[in-house]
């Protein structure tokens, strides 16, 4: 992690939802970001299944597969960093 994404997380807190008598319940906020999770978890399962195959790309020249491979990663990272804001938000009302 850079050092810039490392200030970033430092000064960019989640805002997390307050449980009270006039909110929705802690039980179905957990039960919607559960939901959520699991939903993240086979759509990273699809994404990383679907990533870039020589096949797809070599007709292209040189440096498309690696070209290919990195924006899928990228794609992967920012599924992960969204996987790990919910997480982050189901901890903190489990």
């Amino acid at each position: 992690m850079s050092i810039e994404q490392r200030l970033f997380k430092l000064t960019s807190e989640l805002t997390k939802p307050t449980i009270h008598m006039n909110g929705t319940s802690r039980e179905a906020l957990l039960e919607d970001f559960v939901k959520v999770i699991d939903a993240l978890n086979v759509a990273m399962e699809a994404l990383q299944k679907s990533g870039p195959n020589g096949r797809d790309y070599y007709p292209q020249g040189d440096g498309a597969l690696r070209k290919a491979q990195n924006e899928h990663l990228a794609r992967m990272k920012k599924l992960k960093e969204v996987q790990d804001e919910i997480q982050e938000i189901a901890e903190s009302i489990a």
